[in-house]
């Protein structure tokens, strides 16, 4: 049974659901509007995140935090060695002519190197700007000029045309091998002059500047301090690893593929650093390009967005169909939903869980179809954090019965990533958990959720206006819709500027529709319409790798336009 083991053994030892749940606040009609919870992690008087490989590096030299993947061997990166990697090219960015204060742009997909940059540009006093490297010319050029960025590294000789300003920030090439050109650069530095700038910043020195995606205007820089940036991570390595360290018997390692220029991708990097959890590299979250390097890394648990689990299951269906089996596996994915849903219940102390002919049902299909899909992940993985949006509660419960325990979460860049999280102990499919320790969460009047706490940002750089619009006595208006249920669990319903209002005076929330279409084969993209309408349409675009395969299993002809 294997992670739901965990679960109970784990259960009799340590409640941190409980403990940390501080308190709930009621309207007139007992509806829960407010949830908080206590903070584990004490915000530091001092430091910042620049000393977590130097604590490291004194205090477990030669504990292995990080592997590096060369020529399809994964090699172990301990402790003293990435803190002398970090000191090296801090010195290379000091000799480079930063300055305390000079911000340094990032454009590259997740890669080791992203790693080493991050700390040594904060090591050196400075901030990191990170930068999608499938941002566009026009994209770049405003986050350079607006962060005031004095220096850039890109990862390719593409993305070092599309940074090609007319006055172009001096500029490094990671495929040109810009952390060792930074290293002879900074061979003179004394390590005193790294040390100096490092122990001056404060929990309150800004760390970096992550830009918005822009979907309804200029991207906006969220101004992230230090303090934030620990405690978001520190709360959630306190929250998570204590339980899972506990339930497992082998050392914690994660194989992260987020773009680290998404702050999600950077706060997970952060936290395991801060638990000493081995961690990974992977540039992409293409299915085909990243389970090959799953099986390989074998990690235990994994964070990702809803559509790698939703791939993960598309592809087991897609192989059950090719071989004629995919009935088969729909009765799989329906005793999986059945069974996880009975054996949660039971977990929760709300039923009586699986009978003997479910277990038995889930027994067989454990041997024909769950093992797969956990070797498909590596066969270590036993839990996963999803956020990005909604994962659908059937597809949680599928994998739950395989083995792996999903934990959704929920938060925005200004949230320096998330807001609210699922307890390791206190699963609820189809929620994305309370606020993380030390965090807030409140319904407004009109349904839109709002954030207090340590995470939440303190401005958009060059835009007080927005600002001030977002921001109100330290609560963030999200922009989300949601409801909290009787236990304070967090569900996100939509998005306020996005609810249709039909010409029947009907408000939808086209999210959910969407997400539900788009975990549909073959469909790809979807856009629900309706405002001002006598109906609810969508727009549906086909994912092309996925046509063929539809296509073929019902057959189809090969370059039919139109399924039917």
């Amino acid at each position: 049974m294997g992670v739901r083991k965990d679960l109970k053994r784990a259960k009799r030892r340590t409640d941190l659901t409980a403990r940390t749940r501080a308190g709930t606040t009621r309207d007139e009609h007992g509806v829960v509007r407010e949830v908080r919870t206590e903070v584990l992690a004490p915000p530091p008087a001092t430091g910042s995140t620049a000393d977590i490989p130097f604590t490291n590096a004194a205090e477990a030299p030669d504990d292995v935090v990080l592997r590096r993947e060369r020529h399809d061997t994964w090699h172990a990166v301990t402790a003293a060695s990435f803190a002398q990697e970090v000191t090296a090219v801090a010195k290379g960015l000091v000799a480079a002519g930063l300055v305390p204060g000079d911000r340094v742009a990032v454009m590259s997909r997740t890669r080791y190197e992203w790693a080493v940059l991050d700390f040594a540009i904060w090591s050196a006093g400075g901030q990191s700007v990170p930068v999608y490297p499938t941002s566009s010319a026009d994209q770049v050029e405003w986050i350079v000029r607006d962060s005031g960025t004095r220096f850039v590294v890109t990862e390719t000789g593409q993305n070092t045309a599309t940074a090609a300003l007319p006055e172009p920030p001096r500029t490094w090439e990671l495929d040109a091998d810009a952390l060792a050109r930074l290293t002879a650069l900074g061979r003179d530095v004394p390590g005193a002059e790294i040390t100096e700038r490092r122990t001056a910043l404060t929990p309150g020195t800004t760390a970096t500047i992550c830009y918005t995606s822009g979907t309804t205007g200029r991207p906006k820089g969220c101004v992230l301090t230090h303090a934030k940036l620990l405690a978001e991570a520190a709360n959630t390595v306190e929250l998570l690893h204590p339980v899972f360290k506990e339930v497992t018997d082998q050392t914690a390692s994660t194989l992260l593929f987020l773009p680290l220029a998404h702050i999600l991708g950077r706060t997970l990097q952060i936290a395991c650093l801060i638990g000493r959890i081995e961690t990974g590299h992977w540039p992409s979250i293409s299915p085909a390009e990243l389970r090959p390097a799953l099986k390989q890394f074998r990690p235990t648990f994994l964070v990702g967005v809803p559509c790698l689990f939703e791939k993960i299951h598309g592809t087991g269906r897609a192989t059950a169909e090719e071989l004629g089996r995919g009935a088969s596996f729909e009765r799989a994915h329906r005793t999986a939903v059945r069974f996880g849903a009975a054996h949660l219940d039971r977990f929760l102390g709300r039923g009586k869980g699986p009978g003997p002919g479910l277990y038995a049902a889930w027994a067989l299909y454990d041997l024909l179809v769950y093992r797969r899909v956990r070797k498909e992940l590596g066969g270590r993985v036993r839990y996963a954090i999803s956020g990005g949006s909604p994962l659908e509660r059937d597809l949680n419960l599928f994998f739950y019965a395989a083995g792996i325990l999903v934990y959704e979460g929920y938060g925005l860049t200004e949230t320096t990533a998330a807001a609210t999280l699922v307890p390791p102990l206190g699963p609820r499919p189809g929620t994305v958990g309370l606020p993380v320790p030390g965090t807030a969460v409140r319904i407004a009047d009109d349904g839109e959720v709002l954030v207090r706490g340590g995470i939440v940002f303190g401005a958009y750089r060059n835009d007080p206006a927005a600002t001030a619009e977002v921001l109100d006595d330290g609560w963030f208006a999200t922009g989300d819709l949601g409801s909290l249920d009787e236990d304070g669990y967090l569900t996100i319903t939509g998005r306020k500027k996005d609810v249709l209002v039909t010409s029947g005076g009907k408000n939808v929330s086209p999210a959910v529709l969407e997400d539900r279409l788009r975990s549909r084969p073959p469909v790809g993209q979807c856009l629900v319409v309706g405002d001002n309408r006598p109906y609810v349409a969508a727009l549906v675009t086909l994912a092309p790798e996925a046509v063929g395969h539809w296509l073929a299993v019902r057959g189809v002809p090969a370059g039919t336009p139109c399924p039917r």
